[in-house]
């Protein structure tokens, strides 16, 4: 009987500390920010490469249409 008297007063002696997803919540609104930054961030490199056209055929032109200078 002891060991069901001690489960019973550890359950009685716990405190409710709320709701676990509401006081969790600013985790995941974080990563969402975080995320939402590196795709902002990956979306400002396209097409870089088309910007700079010019430069990329003359370098074509000297070093070979593969680029390994074959």
């Amino acid at each position: 009987m002891n060991l069901i008297a001690q489960i019973a007063m550890a359950a009685a002696e716990t405190e409710h500390h709320g709701n676990v997803a509401a006081e969790t919540f600013i985790f995941g609104a974080i990563a969402a920010l975080v995320f939402a930054a590196m795709g902002l961030v990956t979306l400002s490199f396209r097409h870089v490469a088309n910007r700079h056209a010019a430069k990329a055929e003359a370098y074509a032109l000297r070093h070979g249409r593969d680029g390994h200078g074959h």
